[in-house]
């Protein structure tokens, strides 16, 4: 397992030099190496949704090699119980994080920074703060739950409006779990990751999930 802490480094100028390691290796994948591990990714995060029934949770639209794959918001809307509500991000002007409901492919626009948003009505920023389950990018995730992202901070404001009975899980390539991540004070940790070969891992206390009934596939 990787450690990229580094004493000899600021934490902005440690997480940029990790983001630019991170995204060379994810654009280094081929075509069916980045098919295999979103099939991977969906198939274990699909299982955790039907086995914790969400009344809501939140998703986004995975781009270019973000593990999950494109069609992961469909997925995941078939998965929920009847009635379950999926909300996606909107981004902001100012980087933070707006709501939708997903409601379906068409329901999707493109959006700057090559995302793709649901077209529907905003619910506002504190609209995740009523989900169950929480699930969110990074591009590396360490033991503490700390999470790397692309630097425009809208997840860790986004986060920091989630409360601690909803379990948050981001979704990484192999090798993306790692021991030590550069931190400053307003990085928000998640609860617990799903990498391609580990499966769900989960990081302390995470709520909704018991780990004696899984089939051993929750990892602490």
């Amino acid at each position: 397992m990787a450690d990229f802490s580094d004493e000899a480094h600021s934490a902005p100028e440690a997480k940029r030099d990790i983001r630019v390691a991170l995204l060379a290796a994810r654009r280094a994948l081929t075509a069916d190496q980045r098919a295999g591990a979103a099939a991977s990714v969906l198939a274990e995060l699909v299982d955790l949704v039907r086995r914790l029934r969400p009344r809501r949770m939140t998703g986004y639209v995975p781009v270019g090699s973000e593990p999950g794959g494109p069609g992961m918001p469909e997925a995941l809307r078939a998965a929920l119980p009847a009635g379950g509500e999926l909300l996606l991000p909107v981004l902001r002007d100012d980087l933070d994080l707006d709501w939708a409901a997903y409601a379906g492919p068409d329901s999707l626009v493109a959006a700057g920074r090559g995302m793709r948003e649901p077209d529907g009505p905003r619910l506002g920023r504190a609209a995740v703060g009523g989900a169950e389950l929480v699930v969110v990018p990074a591009l590396a995730v360490d033991r503490r739950g700390l999470r790397l992202g692309r630097g425009g901070g809208s997840y860790d404001r986004a986060l920091a409006r989630v409360p601690a009975s909803a379990l948050t899980v981001a979704l990484l390539h192999d090798g993306e779990f790692v021991d030590v991540l550069p931190a400053q004070p307003h990085d928000r940790p998640v609860r617990a990751v799903i990498t391609p070969s580990g499966g769900l891992r989960t990081l302390g206390d995470a709520p909704g999930v018991d780990r004696h009934t899984s089939a051993g596939r929750i990892r602490g």
